[in-house]
């Protein structure tokens, strides 16, 4: 064997690259023939698994039952068929210490286990049985990653997944369904099982026994390891006096009653801060004095039934707090109607992603049209992802006509997704610039648009139009491969536009076919652009 290969790190990094689901076999066929493999292999092999049973596979077939389990298993187990035959039975016998062995063997190298059917497709009695097996020693004393989604009588077994390694934790429990005692006192114990937490997502149903298991389980952990703490509860006041203070923080999710007291807020690491409240906007003083880091994503979960003039008060506070210069990510959801200031958000000129939901419920409020897309377009040239209210409503008052499409492909030629009110008619005739022929020769040059999903929601499309609205999209938004609709003409311009792409590959080649033609010339977008700008 090559002396390079007595580099432990050396053969790692073969095996990452084996390891590769075209190569799998290729690397345990390697690791089979050869030692120095052996263990690379298997921690590869190991490391990231979304579910138990290829685990549990590794004990012997005659420690489980002929008969069937009379536990009954969650409807989960449906998808996944190729477990039937592990879950739904019992253990015959307990494994022996070689059969453990055996076990733990894999058990140890694994560092992430996550995913909706880690508990759910197996019966409780597994679970206790694994207990019998953990009382001296963590089950995965070398897991760093879990992520889980608990049935109501799985929620017990959650802490045999921890270890004193673990610094992630993912749990859902949001539901009111789940016993609250028995969730408060596993939440209480994460910082005695996992010393140095460092990732803290928590899901959980707003009751006063989660606050205060909550707030003790902050209380309790490493304030100097915490880097994300994103947990759907309110806190006591004690652990809202340090929560916005943990000198490491990166990522925070807080829950902000009525008349909550709102502390100085120092977190000079802050990147990424949602906020979910339920009244009127004076909790947004909390920015104000406030030491931030480089804020760079911003989410408000607005739980109010009236939102008022929210933009503005968020530029005042943002503003104040000089983050107008590092924020790329705004993102705001309010279950009401609303007709947002949109000039308020011109000043963040970094913004690569502008999300504004609000309902069509009672009818239609947007009041997105040409001026409003188009100016935000020329403040914000980084957009990727923009989304403007709910997905489009049947009915539209007012919308984006081809004119402010155009504009905006110009200036965004990063945008990747876009979801706003729009008029379909006005993609069927050239738009109109006043004082300018659509063949003006001083036709500002357009720039391809990376935009490869639209979504139109229940905007309709006539039969008639679907070639014409085919074409004028592909004109202005060429790599546009996916609309997600509720009408199914939509289908029909996907495929019109798919269609049209081929026949333009064709007869840029030898072939002397004519490809299908817009009413839309590069010249009269071009004429838009020079009103445009």
């Amino acid at each position: 064997m090559h002396a390079c290969l007595d580099v432990d790190e050396i053969v790692r990094l073969i095996t990452h690259e084996l390891v590769a689901p075209e190569t799998k076999s290729a690397a345990v066929a390697l690791a089979c023939c050869c030692k120095s493999f052996e263990g690379p292999v298997l921690d590869v092999l190991w490391e990231t698994q979304q579910e138990l049973v290829p685990l549990l596979r590794s004990l012997p077939g005659d420690v489980w039952s002929t008969g069937r389990c009379t536990v009954s298993v969650p409807t989960t187990h449906f998808f996944f068929p190729s477990l039937n035959s592990l879950v739904r039975k019992a253990f015959k016998r307990l494994p022996t210490t070689l059969e453990w062995a055996r076990f733990r063997k894999y058990a140890r190298r694994m560092r992430t286990l996550g995913g909706l059917g880690v508990l759910n497709v197996l019966s409780s009695e597994v679970f206790s049985i694994l207990q019998l097996s953990a009382i001296d020693e963590p089950l995965f004393p070398n897991i760093k990653t879990l992520e889980l989604w608990p049935a109501r009588d799985s929620i017990s077994y959650i802490p045999l997944f921890l270890s004193p390694r673990t610094t992630t934790i993912t749990i859902g429990l949001s539901s009111s369904d789940f016993p609250t005692a028995m969730v408060a006192s596993m939440i209480t114990n994460f910082p005695k099982l996992c010393p140095d937490l460092q990732n803290v997502n928590l899901y959980l149903s707003d009751d006063p026994i989660i606050t205060a298991a909550v707030s003790a389980m902050l209380l309790a952990s490493n304030r100097n390891a915490l880097r994300r703490f994103r947990v759907r509860s309110p806190l006591t006041e004690e652990a809202r006096e340090v929560v916005y203070t943990l000198p490491n923080l990166c990522t925070l999710w807080a829950v902000i009653n009525r008349d909550t007291p709102l502390p100085l807020v120092v977190l000079p690491n802050l990147t990424n801060l949602t906020i979910t409240y339920e009244h009127d906007n004076d909790w947004l003083r909390l920015f104000h004095g406030a030491t931030l880091g480089p804020l760079e994503a911003i989410t408000f979960h607005s739980e109010s039934e009236q939102i008022g003039d929210f933009l503005e008060a968020f530029e005042r506070v943002a503003l104040a707090a000089s983050v107008q210069n590092t924020l790329s990510t705004f993102r705001l959801r309010t279950p009401c109607s609303w007709n947002p200031n949109y000039p308020s958000l011109h000043q963040f000129t970094q913004m690569t992603d502008l999300v504004i939901e609000f309902s069509c419920d009672d009818g239609c409020s947007s009041t997105v049209d040409d001026d409003v897309i188009m100016n935000l377009a020329r403040s914000m040239p980084k957009l990727k992802n923009l989304e403007l209210g709910d997905p489009p409503c049947h009915e539209i008052p007012i919308g984006v006509t081809a004119k402010g499409l155009v504009v905006l492909a110009h200036h965004c030629p990063d945008l990747f997704s876009l979801c706003i009110h729009f008029q379909v008619s006005s993609l069927t005739a050239p738009p109109t610039v006043p004082g300018m022929a659509p063949t003006a020769g001083s036709a500002v040059p357009r720039r391809s648009c990376a935009l490869r999903h639209l979504e139109v929601g229940e905007i309709p499309v006539p039969e008639e139009s679907v070639l014409m609205v085919a074409l004028t999209l592909a004109q202005i938004f060429p790599h546009i491969v996916g609309i997600g609709c509720g009408d199914g003409n939509w289908f029909k311009v996907v495929d019109a536009i798919r269609l049209s792409r081929r026949i333009i590959d064709c007869s840029s080649k030898e072939h002397p076919l004519s490809a299908p033609r817009s009413n839309f010339s590069d010249a009269s977008l071009g004429a838009v652009l020079s009103d445009g700008n």
